[in-house]
């Protein structure tokens, strides 16, 4: 039986992913309790870094930490960026920004560790295979805690981890906090009819309804791997940025991003194109997890009824139990999601406030919400639940 490397005390800064390396940085990435999971992979992170989308100019300087072993190797890492802003978040910390900056406090620069731009739940503390898992991520919570007070950032945030790593920032003395999203989860449905079957009457023939209304005069085209052209790209990039400038003013994402997706990860790429009449007309992207289908955008150009249920929900669905998947996340918000079969998922937040001011008054906040998400989760799935009854 081989010995667990012993791991060296000090965490490391590097100011680009490339600094660490392919090889060192899905070296952890890839452990078997969240290997495939995209976002966290060093080819989306880099290609962010790369095609100058998460970078400082844009408010998301790469601060990633790296613990490494006695002989020198990469034996956890954690993305991490120091943000100037709270945008492209989707965990919403802006009321605690204004009141600490009302009191005279500055609340930016901050660090957060996080997959820039995705409200995707999934590891932050990534410990190599065959390390001691427990000591290394303490080491990396240590680290940007030491971090934090060194630069004089207001604090650590880390969005949508693991329910196993909240768990450990809790005892590591961190706020924690909980929300909801809407996940769909595939309870052995061999097709999409397995999945109506599931459903009350009434749900299964508005869906079905639905379905052929958007598809009336529409032709859907599911891309993957080398099917996915540069044409592709363009006639989506167009529909993304017509949602972000109508959502929040200015896309997150470039076109050289889209790009680099399919160059580095189009075998993770599940994208759909709508046409009508020779034209593509809409589009939403998927990224293919190990267990997971992730809904990422959407946007179109012309206006469908329910289009966007069909390709947001419905193919998602049809795909995920296609390939086997377990469950789909669709993306954050939308209780519009539980008619279409997606029921309420807790998704969770820890964060460290370094001023006692203003930690405090949070702390109190947290706990009352946490009660009241967990109570309207409840109720959700009680009251809204499309499914029959048992």
């Amino acid at each position: 039986m081989s010995e667990t490397p012993a791991l060296r005390a000090e965490v490391s800064v590097h100011r680009r992913i490339g600094e660490i390396g392919k090889a060192g940085w899905d070296a952890c990435a890839d452990a078997p309790d969240h290997a495939g999971n995209p976002f966290i992979s060093f080819d989306f992170l880099d290609a962010l870094e790369q095609t100058q989308c998460a970078v400082e100019r844009t408010g998301w300087g790469p601060h990633h930490l790296l613990l490494k072993d006695e002989a020198g190797e990469a034996a956890a890492v954690m993305p991490l960026y120091l943000k100037s802003h709270s945008r492209g978040e989707y965990v919403f910390d802006h009321a605690w920004a204004e009141a600490y900056q009302r009191a005279g406090g500055r609340y930016y620069p901050k660090l957060q560790s996080c997959a820039p731009f995705s409200p995707v739940t999934g590891p932050r503390l990534l410990a190599r295979p065959g390390v001691d898992r427990d000591a290394a991520q303490k080491l990396l919570i240590g680290g940007a805690l030491t971090l934090c007070e060194r630069i004089g950032a207001s604090g650590v945030n880390i969005t949508f981890p693991t329910r196993e790593e909240w768990q450990l920032m809790g005892d590591e003395g961190l706020l924690l906090r909980q929300d909801q999203q809407y996940h769909w989860f595939n309870n052995g449905y061999a097709t999409f009819d397995d999945f109506l079957a599931a459903l009350s009457s009434n749900r299964r023939k508005t869906i079905r309804r639905e379905r052929r209304d958007a598809l009336t005069e529409v032709e859907v085209v599911a891309l993957t791997g080398a099917d996915l052209r540069e044409e592709h790209w363009d006639a989506f990039y167009g529909f993304y940025t017509d949602t972000g400038d109508r959502k929040w003013g200015q896309p997150y994402l470039n076109r050289a991003f889209f790009s680099a997706l399919g160059e580095r990860m189009a075998d993770k790429v599940l994208l759909l194109l709508a046409r009508r009449n020779g034209r593509w007309i809409a589009g939403a992207l998927n990224l293919i997890g190990a267990d997971c289908l992730y809904g990422r955008h959407w946007g179109c150009v012309e206006d469908v009824p329910f289009l966007h249920f069909e390709l947001c929900y419905y193919q998602a669905i049809e795909h995920a139990i296609r390939l086997g998947l377990p469950r789909v996340e669709a993306g954050a918000q939308g209780q519009h999601k539980i008619a279409r079969g997606y029921l309420p998922a807790a998704v969770y937040s820890a964060h460290y406030i370094r001023d006692p001011a203003l930690r405090g008054p949070v702390a109190r906040y947290l706990e009352q919400e946490r009660e009241a998400v967990r109570q309207e989760m409840d109720w959700l799935a009680e009251e809204y639940s499309p499914f029959k009854e048992a």
